[in-house]
């Protein structure tokens, strides 16, 4: 029922409503197989964050136009062509609770219909007209892409920082949090103030969004994350939860993890889950996502009171909100 859903979500149905129609159009192609690939992909949902960002950010300072719509569009074609492009390096095989595209049709064709969304991506922001936004974007998605290699060269590391941790989520999750807003801003005519507002409350949101997918490795299950639980630690990943262990637990602790990462193997989840929810290791984790909504919280009292900075305050507070 609507009154059960996040106020930011209430009021959106008739504009991702709007989306859906642009991506839908854009995602049919001649070529039978990325059609077929593309709307198995659009047609698992998912929570659409970041395009709803961009038009929240749109329409927080007065602007709701068609182009609104169809660059929200454009931000959830390059959040699903890497999800397609992680699912296959990260050889997954489950993605909101269905089987991924790799799993069903191979790394061949997922990785290439990637590649097409990624294109599709960038004729939407052409259309658009604005060179500052086609700038933004090519910017934000080279970074991403820097941010995926970072992970990969961190697999198994076991000597990772807290610091180099912060900046490879940065990079590869809260830079197209960060570009969404940022982009809703340029289109609604935002002052420089606002814009870098927006633009810092997207990476703090993105930024919390992605620490609580961590700790949901450890605390959620398959329905609430879309994915294997422990598939971080399975695939050598030092996610904050370990990173803390390894940092600050205790010396049992700290050598299991650092030989799970090393090893990077799923029977070992058992013994390092015991090991995070026997420390405070989640709290920690919960308490550093809740610091990044804050700062994202803070951040609006640069843009005009209303309903629509309401409703970003309350996405804000969703993301760390998925732990109850």
């Amino acid at each position: 029922m609507l009154e059960t859903l996040p106020y930011f979500q209430q009021n959106l149905a008739a504009d991702l409503g709007k989306v859906n129609i642009v991506v839908n159009r854009a995602v049919q192609s001649e070529v039978a197989l990325i059609a077929q690939i593309g709307q198995y992909i659009i047609s698992a949902g998912g929570k659409r964050l970041r395009p709803i960002i961009t038009i929240l950010s749109g329409k927080a300072l007065g602007y709701d136009q068609a182009s609104l719509y169809s660059l929200a569009a454009m931000v959830e074609f390059i959040h699903t062509s890497t999800l397609l492009h992680d699912d296959v390096v990260d050889e997954s095989e489950l993605r909101r609770g269905r089987k991924t595209a790799n799993n069903l049709f191979g790394n061949a064709a997922a990785v290439l219909v990637g590649d097409f969304l990624y294109t599709r991506a960038f004729q939407l922001m052409v259309e658009s007209g604005s060179l500052k936004i086609l700038a933004v974007m090519a910017d934000a998605t080279n970074i991403i892409a820097e941010g995926e290699v970072m992970q990969l060269m961190n697999i198994g590391n076991t000597d990772i920082s807290e610091t180099e941790y912060i900046q490879v989520i940065q990079y590869k999750t809260a830079k197209l949090f960060e570009a969404a807003a940022q982009v809703g801003a340029i289109l609604a005519g935002a002052d420089e103030v606002q814009e870098n507002a927006l633009k810092n409350y997207g990476m703090y949101v993105g930024t919390a969004f992605q620490i609580i997918d961590d700790v949901l490795d450890y605390s959620g299950n398959v329905a609430q994350i879309g994915k294997n639980v422990g598939d971080d630690l399975a695939e050598g990943k030092p996610t904050l939860p370990l990173i803390y262990l390894m940092q600050q637990g205790n010396r049992q602790a700290a050598a299991d993890v650092r030989h799970a990462l090393e090893h990077a193997d799923r029977e070992f989840f058992d013994k390092i889950y015991q090991h995070v929810k026997s420390s405070d290791a989640l709290q920690y984790c919960t308490q550093e996502a809740k610091k990044a909504v804050d700062n994202a919280v803070s951040q609006l009292q640069h843009l005009p009171g209303n309903d629509t900075t309401r409703a970003m305050r309350d996405l804000a507070l969703q993301s760390v909100a998925r732990l109850s």
